[in-house]
């Protein structure tokens, strides 16, 4: 997310709005706010976890609020550090993104582009921009801060940029990891009845040109699906996951989360992909998911699993009577 205007470091310990401590010496200014798997120069981001300490301080982010005191501050950042990070981060978040109720079914400032039709009891929020010739059948919602290029195909019952299902567990409970990303499709473009494709919760969800889903596909936060992709009814593709082009998830197919997949990938019906795919082309089966052709012949032996039970089988009653003859 990037902010309206640039701001200095002063100005975001002001949001944060208590004592924190400082380390560093960044004096530019501070342009946007992301997770450190969005972030670029300029940004604000956070991290409270032993995991992603390292990977947090390497990344292109200017400034980091932390958790932990007894670390290096990286050349051309600085370091806020606060007893919980993600709180002062969701105060930044809240300054800028605060939750406004619609009132009206279309906002005034979505811009709706020659040749689109929008069918009845749609929902169209603010900042919202809809390319031309696209047709948004009825009870379709869009939320806020989305952006639909031409020829794109919305079907009933479609949700397109709604939060991230993003929570830290507390003692009392969970916090929610506000969103407040954004939500690219590209051109021609085809999303079928009852999806859900979530706004990235700093960065982009972005869904590339001639892709094409079935009923019922979920795609979490800042996912990146390339072109001419096509995803199956039932599938899902976690959050932070890069799907490149021409790739075909088939029914009910799910991938999990920070994951990339090569390009002419094909996931099988059924399947759940739990590592990255670097080499092109390949097809998966299973659970977890591997080359299809080692899968198929694991269901082969599988197959005759019952043929050799029958052989041990024989074998020992014949090894019985010969002991038992003795």
């Amino acid at each position: 997310m990037k902010f309206p205007q640039p701001i200095t470091v002063d100005e975001v310990v002001r949001i944060i709005g208590r004592p924190v401590g400082r380390k560093g010496c960044h004096d530019g200014l501070v342009t946007g706010l992301n997770e450190f798997h969005s972030a670029e120069h300029g940004d604000v981001t956070f991290v409270d976890c032993d995991k992603y300490y390292n990977r947090v301080l390497e990344s292109p982010a200017t400034v980091i609020i932390i958790n932990k005191r007894d670390v290096d501050c990286p050349y051309g950042k600085e370091l806020i550090f606060s007893d919980d990070p993600l709180l002062d981060y969701l105060a930044i978040v809240n300054f800028y993104k605060r939750y406004e109720p619609q009132t009206v079914a279309i906002h005034p400032d979505a811009v709706i582009g020659e040749g689109t039709v929008v069918e009845p009891h749609v929902f169209i929020g603010r900042n919202v921009r809809i390319g031309r010739n696209c047709i948004i059948h009825s009870n379709v919602s869009i939320y806020e801060d989305t952006t639909i290029g031409d020829n794109v195909i919305v079907h009933s019952n479609t949700t397109i940029g709604a939060d991230a299902c993003y929570f830290q567990k507390r003692p009392d409970g969970w916090v929610k990891l506000q969103s407040c990303g954004s939500t690219f499709i590209g051109n021609d473009v085809e999303v079928g009845c009852n999806c859900c494709i979530d706004k990235g919760v700093s960065g982009v969800t972005y869904i590339g040109d001639g892709t094409k889903f079935d009923n019922l596909v979920q795609i979490g936060h800042d996912t990146h699906i390339g072109k001419r992709v096509l995803l199956g009814a039932q599938s899902g593709i976690a959050g932070c996951t890069y799907i490149d082009d021409d790739c075909k998830i088939w029914a009910k197919a799910c991938v999990n989360k920070d994951l990339y997949v090569a390009k002419n990938t094909v996931l099988f019906a059924c399947s759940a992909l739990d590592r990255n795919i670097t080499d092109e082309g390949t097809t998966l089966l299973g659970v977890p998911a591997v080359e299809s052709a080692k899968k198929w012949r694991e269901f082969a032996y599988l197959r005759r699993l019952s043929l050799l039970f029958d052989d041990v089988k024989a074998l020992k009653e014949k090894i019985e009577k010969i002991e038992g003859g003795k």
